[in-house]
């Protein structure tokens, strides 16, 4: 079942640029975070790659989780990726806070320590925003021109 909230037609058009599989992943990680959180609000970027953030407000550093997809490969981030509990050591990178998981098939992503780790960066984003916290279920592009 697709998720009510529709994609804005300039993501969309730039998303259609992408190879199928990338699109289908893609769909699969936004469609579960949305279901999961239907009350998060999702910001989408193009910049170096096109990106979904998943925010527990309407500011980008409150945000948990984001799907980047550049030109042959996406990835599930994390802002806060460093204070999450990765016991099975999915997450890659070498940022101060980011990390992420190369999503190169559905199995990639299709785990429950992935599910965990999902859930830990949303309650530890919703602790870390406090009173901010503004969950009202928007999608809000940030993009002016592709």
């Amino acid at each position: 079942m697709k998720s009510e909230r529709q994609l804005p037609e300039i993501f969309t058009r730039a998303l259609l640029q992408k190879e199928e599989a990338l699109i289908a992943r893609y769909h699969t990680i936004r469609e579960y975070i949305l279901k999961t959180y239907p009350g998060v609000n999702e910001l989408l970027y193009h910049t170096h790659a096109l990106t979904s953030v998943f925010t527990v407000s309407e500011k980008m550093s409150d945000g948990f989780c984001l799907i980047p997809i550049y030109t042959a490969h996406l990835n599930l981030g994390f802002q806060r990726g460093v204070l999450l509990n990765d016991s099975l050591h999915l997450l890659e990178g070498t940022g101060k806070l980011m990390r992420h998981i190369p999503i190169r098939n559905l199995d990639d992503f299709h785990k429950e320590a992935v599910y965990h780790l999902i859930d830990e960066a949303y309650q530890l984003a919703i602790e870390d925003a406090g009173a901010s916290s503004a969950l009202n279920g928007k999608t809000i592009s940030k993009i002016k021109s592709i």
